[in-house]
């Protein structure tokens, strides 16, 4: 049966993909009609939802009783992670949806290596040392804050998807030795692939790009952690909820840990005396989860909305989850 064309849509979060440096031509001219919101509440998601064929929402939820009350025909997820939409119900009730893939491969790589070079080279001391030590130094240089190389070390991946393929490129080109863990309680590992345990025993960095499930809820926990080398650096650019954080702060402060930085936060927006904000370490950078947003990203995925709108009215299927 051929796809019924779509003529309405609505733009639910459109600030969260920061639209002011950005082309949206060719995306509003996709359909007839668009409503666009810079943000949707839960109680304005039914009327905002009434009328309209299809819905692009970056983080905004849809559920079940949300999705049952529209004649939705499409949703567009503006991200790769589909966990803000009930899926089952979309399902249910015919509703395709969509995501996006690969569209922030380099963003996301650059800035996991940009916080492991930040704690390996501890920019922050050495910035602060430049301010306030600097002139008052007997010498050239100021050396209270030692610093190491990643060339020889051993990089860990957890998830290796697009995003770990890319941060395992750049890690062999700095001259790391790159471990690619196999699934967390596995029997056996893949070929190419090292069981999860000695990635944890082996990194001096672990990198975590896998999607959060039931299974990777936590998966950093108070054990997994004291499995770490004592030097060793954290680095979550996926999901804060794969990463236990009060045993992350106590592993921090007790100097179980060498380091961490951290893009995601299980909770986002963070209440603003998050332990982890307030924490005031030197090795410990929370970055608000803006691995993803380089601008070229972000146009990418602009860009792939498109097409994958432009392909459902073809009759296509392109990127759909369902």
């Amino acid at each position: 049966m051929d796809t019924p064309a779509c003529r309405k849509g609505v733009i639910l979060d459109l600030d969260s993909l920061h639209p002011g440096d950005l082309r949206l031509d060719g995306l509003l001219a996709s359909l007839p009609a668009w409503e666009l919101h810079d943000h949707t509440r839960p109680d304005q998601l039914a009327a905002r939802l009434s009328g309209r064929d299809l819905a692009i929402t970056n983080k905004c939820p849809l559920d079940a009783d949300a999705l049952a009350a529209s004649r939705l025909q499409l949703i567009c997820v503006a991200a790769t992670g589909t966990n803000n939409v009930d899926l089952e119900a979309a399902r249910r009730l015919g509703i395709g949806v969509c995501n996006v893939t690969a569209y922030a491969t380099p963003s996301v790589a650059e800035h996991t290596f940009a916080l492991i070079l930040s704690l390996t080279r501890r920019l922050s001391e050495h910035r602060r040392a430049a301010r306030d030590t600097w002139s008052q130094s007997l010498h050239f240089c100021v050396l209270d804050y030692p610093v190491g190389e990643l060339a020889g070390r051993t990089l860990g991946i957890v998830g290796y998807g697009e995003l770990g393929h890319a941060v395992a490129r750049l890690g062999e080109a700095f001259g790391m030795h790159v471990l690619i863990s196999e699934r967390p309680g596995a029997a056996q590992p893949r070929p190419g692939r090292t069981p999860f345990p000695t990635v944890l025993q082996t990194a001096d960095v672990l990198s975590l790009h896998c999607p959060l499930t039931p299974h990777t809820q936590g998966l950093i926990d108070a054990a997994a952690l004291r499995r770490m080398p004592r030097h060793a650096l954290l680095i979550n650019t996926a999901r804060g909820g794969i990463v236990d954080e009060d045993a992350l702060l106590a592993a921090l402060q007790s100097g179980q840990l060498g380091g961490a930085a951290l893009d995601v936060l299980a909770s986002e927006p963070p209440p603003a005396r998050h332990p982890l904000l307030t924490a005031d370490l030197p090795n410990l950078i929370v970055t608000p989860h803006v691995a993803w947003a380089a601008r070229e990203a972000r146009q990418r995925l602009i860009d792939e909305l498109q097409a994958n709108i432009e392909a459902f009215q073809a009759g296509d299927s392109r990127n759909r989850v369902i």
